[in-house]
């Protein structure tokens, strides 16, 4: 099977062995060495053991980074950054996918891009996150607005207790937040409530106030 062909099969930014294995199988009499073959070739991107994309010259549309995100490491959702970055609501183009999970905190340099992952509270771990689904890569799971801005505040050890004053700045002038959509205040209440944190609930409260 050409490359080309295997790619046509297999049209997901991130694919795992098996996958590969079993469209391999049937044309190829050593697997494990075709694919080892095509990494060094570099018709195949390793992404971690197990799990590849294709190179460049083979991609038909950009790489989901999201999807990759998912499945590199599970579970977890996209969040932090890259999801306030996604939503606009960050001016920063955010370059590292940075996610939630609920198990140890991870980090995987690959050849296309930095994903790490920073353990929350399992309380608090599936409360405002979307599963969005692709006809091409399946579901996937991101942060609401909400969460991603929960979770980026809720884990920034440096910002101490913060008044409404104080937060309505940081999020002005610190982390530079645009307001793209309308915020759910009760969506957060209950975030803040599932992390209990008191400047989670004093986000709550900014927002319910219309202060940004």
């Amino acid at each position: 099977m050409k490359t080309i062909e295997l790619r046509n099969a297999l049209p997901l930014s991130i694919f795992s062995h098996e996958m590969l294995y079993s469209l391999l199988e049937k044309s190829v009499s050593n697997v494990n060495d075709k694919i080892s073959n095509l990494v060094k070739s570099g018709e195949l991107v390793r992404l971690k053991k197990g799990f590849y994309t294709f190179s460049k010259a083979y991609l038909t549309r950009p790489i989901d980074l999201i999807s990759i995100a998912n499945t590199l490491y599970t579970p977890s959702y996209v969040s932090f950054d890259y999801a306030l970055s996604y939503y606009g609501m960050i001016p920063e183009r955010v370059s590292e996918i940075t996610s939630a999970t609920s198990k140890n905190e991870k980090l995987f340099e690959t050849p296309i891009g930095r994903f790490s992952y920073k353990k929350v509270l399992l309380q608090a771990y599936s409360i405002g996150v979307d599963w969005i689904y692709d006809n091409v890569e399946g579901g996937k799971f991101i942060a609401t607005p909400e969460k991603a801005l929960c979770d980026k505040i809720r884990y920034d050890r440096g910002i101490g207790t913060l008044t409404q004053g104080a937060m309505t700045e940081y999020l002005k002038y610190d982390l530079r937040v645009e307001i793209i959509k309308p915020l759910d205040s009760r969506l957060i209440e209950e975030i803040a409530t599932a992390y209990r944190s008191k400047n989670l609930k004093t986000l709550s409260q900014v927002i319910e106030k219309g202060k940004l």
